[in-house]
């Protein structure tokens, strides 16, 4: 690997946005919260890691990129189901 970081921290890096999305999605699911608000959250915390990972030194810049777009995405998805539910695909 180019800056010699090892495999498990890789995978680690993958893993922490994976539990974060799943942890909200477990605790919107159990208190009822709105779609909307859930997909909101998820984008905001993909955004916190994805400009982590970009200021971090032992991560990669692609990772950061991955997290940013699926941010925009689910921003999208959260402004779909919010003002027009029927609409939304989530």
């Amino acid at each position: 690997m180019p800056n010699e970081t090892d495999l498990y921290v890789y995978f680690e890096i993958i893993l922490y946005p994976l539990v974060g999305m799943l942890v909200i999605e477990i605790i919107s699911r159990t208190a009822k919260i709105s779609n909307w608000i859930k997909l909101l959250t998820q984008a905001l915390m993909c955004v916190g890691f994805g400009l982590a990972y970009l200021v971090i030194q032992v991560s990669n810049w692609m990772t950061a990129g991955v997290l940013l777009a699926l941010a925009i995405a689910l921003f999208y998805q959260a402004k779909l189901s919010k003002f027009n539910p029927q609409k939304a695909l989530y």
